[in-house]
């Protein structure tokens, strides 16, 4: 589905990935995992058009991604980044309706009514201000916004930093239903029980190369890959 091959990106003159190869699947969740620092985020950053591609290249299904976010975007990539990047000067209402008006239709499998669904507590804060919610219903509103463009692959970075343990259960819980769906995703994600819980395929990045692949089941299992990369 996605491929990442020999990826050089990183800001100004500081290169952070080194010939940075991934691919995630159609239908399967991929955990990208390495300690702070090891260019996590930067790999998103780059997929999305945030950061320059210097070398190598980015394809969806075979053909080249778009240079602009805007661009990625109309693909079918959705992103969820670790600040979650929500209107605080536009209700929940306004921040979700901007998305659905642009990305949604009648036939669209996501609606506004589905992730009200999926997210109730959404529904009891509508007219709230994005200054007004907690952290765990802004990072609520940023998954239901992203999932309005109603995407062929969602992009979460850090999903659970910063929440109570209350609100990671219900946000994994929430996330395995719709791996159940079907719905490919890419999970960067430092808490190492979520992600192997939730990934299909596991890449381990340091100093923005992958050093370890193999399945969720796999690092798991691999204590001194464990050690040695993530410090676990």
């Amino acid at each position: 589905m996605l491929d990442l091959t020999s990826v050089a990106s990183g800001y100004g003159e500081t290169q952070v990935l080194h010939g940075l190869s991934l691919r995630a699947e159609q239908g399967r969740v991929l955990a990208v995992l390495g300690r702070n620092g090891a260019g996590k985020s930067t790999t998103l950053k780059t997929i999305m058009g945030l950061l320059p591609t210097r070398d190598g290249t980015i394809t969806l299904d075979g053909q080249p991604m778009g240079k602009t976010p805007y661009d990625i975007a109309r693909m079918g990539i959705a992103y969820v980044p670790e600040t979650r990047d929500i209107f605080p000067s536009l209700s929940v209402r306004e921040n979700l309706e901007i998305t659905a008006r642009r990305f949604g239709d009648k036939d669209s499998p996501w609606t506004m009514a589905r992730v009200l669904d999926l997210f109730p507590r959404l529904g009891e804060r509508m007219d709230n201000g994005g200054t007004q919610l907690s952290g765990g219903e802004q990072q609520m509103l940023a998954i239901a916004r992203a999932l309005l463009m109603n995407p062929r692959l969602l992009i979460l970075d850090e999903p659970t930093e910063g929440l109570a343990p209350i609100i990671v259960k219900l946000i994994h819980d929430k996330l395995m239903d719709l791996k159940r769906e079907g719905l490919s995703m890419i999970l960067v994600e430092q808490n190492f029980g979520f992600a192997t819980s939730l990934a299909d395929d596991v890449v381990v990045v340091s100093k923005g190369q992958v050093v370890w692949t193999g399945s969720a089941d796999a690092i798991r299992a691999d204590e001194d890959a464990q050690h040695k990369w993530l410090g676990v």
